[in-house]
């Protein structure tokens, strides 16, 4: 257990940097609104994330076909608590984006975590 925790922060590590990196780019570098950044951002971590997450996390046996449909429902569940942070944060409250991204990239792990290693990559 230890071990795959260790896993996950080092896998997700590599999804929050590609999510943060991209949002951070296009909001500096383009003039992004923070939402749209932040989404694009999201899209991009995916891939990142299911691969590690499938293969060396939880080193699941579970076919892609089920595990898959599966990851994309939690990722869902996360980008919407994503969505709601960022928006709360960024437009109800007008706090910079990189701060209000910060606290969404440590409470999506807490709910991934809980949904992944119980169901989405269980073998069926």
């Amino acid at each position: 257990e230890v071990g795959r925790l260790v896993r996950y922060g080092i896998s997700g590590g590599a999804s929050a940097l590609t999510h943060f990196g991209v949002g951070l780019l296009l909001t500096s570098g383009f003039g992004v609104r923070p939402l749209t950044a932040s989404t694009a951002g999201f899209a991009a971590s995916i891939l990142v994330s299911y691969a590690l997450q499938h293969a060396w996390v939880f080193r699941s046996s579970a076919a892609h076909t089920v595990a898959a449909g599966r990851f994309l429902t939690v990722t869902a569940v996360a980008f919407a608590l994503n969505t709601v942070i960022l928006w709360l944060g960024t437009e109800v409250a007008a706090a910079p984006y990189p701060a209000v991204q910060l606290i969404a990239l440590v409470a999506i792990p807490v709910v991934n975590y809980a949904l992944n290693s119980r169901w989405t990559f269980r073998a069926t």
